[in-house]
């Protein structure tokens, strides 16, 4: 019996090759909402879609047009004249800040002048007062800027020391033991005096008979001028000598505590030659005898 061959003629149909997005098709078919459309095509069927078609709407969109445009060109027109207004009233204000800073300039370098004039009579008071010892006088009262052998003596607070957020000296009082207070400073000043020094800076600021070292809230001040650490001494004098003389002090051994029981960093070494500047303003004073009879001249005091 033959086998009759399948009949390829009533093959099923190939499948569409978007058959899988059916989805995507819906959309793009139906882009447009239902409800959309229909007031879309109830417009389109009253007449009401696209531009006015009567003559009063027509005249209220170009009026509408023409106030627009109107504001904008006003608008552009203000802008353009108040631009110029804008920028004079700029370069004048620029004009006094030049003229004032000029002026704050000029006045600055009056003062640097008046100074400088004053503390040059000031030097020359104290020589010709100092007779034949002049320069010594000059020296010892700091007049004149120095040079030499000498020390090189290195304080600063403990390294774990918490030094805050607002600068060197933030935290209250004093409070952490590791850093270093204006009496030690004091002690440390003192100790190289009474050990031969002949002139002493501090950061460079030049120690005088009236110098004075303080604390105002957390800060050392040396003549009212704030210090940041470290703290670097400079002391004109021999300089081998002069630094054992300083460690073998009373004064150097409680620099050397500070350090043994607070970590407070110290180094001294001597220099072959120091430079130090000379004090920034001198106060000249004399004292005279009261006549008799008065008060200072009972207990032997003078007046300044």
């Amino acid at each position: 019996m033959s086998q009759q061959s399948p009949d390829r003629s009533t093959a099923p149909p190939s499948a569409r090759p978007d058959a899988s997005m059916s989805l995507l098709n819906n959309v793009m078919d139906h882009s447009l909402d239902d409800g959309y459309a229909e007031a879309s095509a109830r417009r389109k069927a009253d007449g009401s879609a696209g531009l006015p078609r009567t003559l009063k709407s027509k005249l209220g969109l170009a009026a509408g047009l023409v106030v627009a445009a109107l504001v904008v060109t006003l608008g552009a027109a203000e802008a353009r004249i108040s631009a110029p207004v804008v920028a004079k009233e700029r370069e004048e204000l620029i004009d006094r800040i030049d003229a004032e800073t000029e002026a704050a300039d000029t006045l600055e370098s009056d003062v640097d002048t008046l100074r400088h004039d004053v503390s040059e009579r000031q030097r020359k008071a104290l020589e010709r007062h100092g007779g034949d010892q002049g320069q010594l006088v000059a020296l010892l009262a700091g007049a004149t800027p120095v040079e030499g052998p000498g020390v090189k003596l290195v304080v600063d607070d403990a390294k774990d020391t918490d030094q805050g957020g607002g600068g060197p000296r933030e935290s209250t009082g004093f409070a952490d033991t590791g850093r270093v207070r204006d009496r030690d400073m004091q002690r440390v000043v003192n100790g190289l005096w009474e050990s031969g020094a002949e002139a002493i800076a501090i950061n460079g600021q030049r120690l005088t008979a009236l110098s004075a070292i303080r604390a105002a809230g957390d800060a050392i001040l040396v003549d009212n001028r704030p210090l940041v650490p470290p703290y670097t001494v400079l002391a004109v004098g021999d300089g081998k000598k002069l630094a054992t003389a300083f460690q073998d002090s009373a004064d150097g051994q409680y620099l050397q505590a500070l350090k043994e029981n607070f970590d407070i960093r110290t180094s001294i070494s001597d220099q072959a030659k120091v430079r130090l500047p000379a004090a920034p303003s001198l106060i000249v004073r004399t004292a005279e005898p009261k006549a008799a009879g008065s008060g200072a001249a009972d207990t032997g005091k003078g007046t300044s």
